[in-house]
């Protein structure tokens, strides 16, 4: 199975031959999770509760521990994500945010994943 090549705050992908781009396996994870991190709750209208919010958190009072733990929640919350071993998340604080470096098993393949990106102002 495949989704449209889409990385949240970009346009959606073009094939070299100026198609939509399908993206799958784990890349299709790695998308999914990272979109899931960076949606607000109710952004999407019919998934009220879709969303870690991460970018909202940009300004307050950063609690490492409650990123880290609101992260590994969401996370389990996609099917890419394999429950066992647990999501590895690592929060830390920079200039005008926080860096997350996250490292996950795929479920379907078991192949490991990592993921970083920073949300700052």
């Amino acid at each position: 199975m495949s989704d449209l090549s889409h990385v949240i705050f970009s346009d959606v992908g073009t094939s070299s031959t100026g198609d939509l781009a399908a993206v799958s396996g784990v890349e299709m994870g790695r998308q999914r999770v990272l979109r899931r991190l960076l949606t607000n709750p109710g952004d999407y209208p019919f998934h009220p509760d879709y969303g870690a919010g991460l970018a909202r958190l940009v300004g307050a009072v950063a609690d490492v521990g409650r990123i880290k733990a609101l992260v590994r929640g969401q996370m389990l919350l996609e099917s890419c994500v394999a429950a066992k071993p647990e999501p590895s998340v690592t929060v830390t604080l920079i200039s005008g945010g926080v860096q997350c470096a996250i490292s996950y098993a795929d479920a379907s393949t078991g192949a490991p994943v990592a993921l970083s990106f920073n949300v700052t102002t």
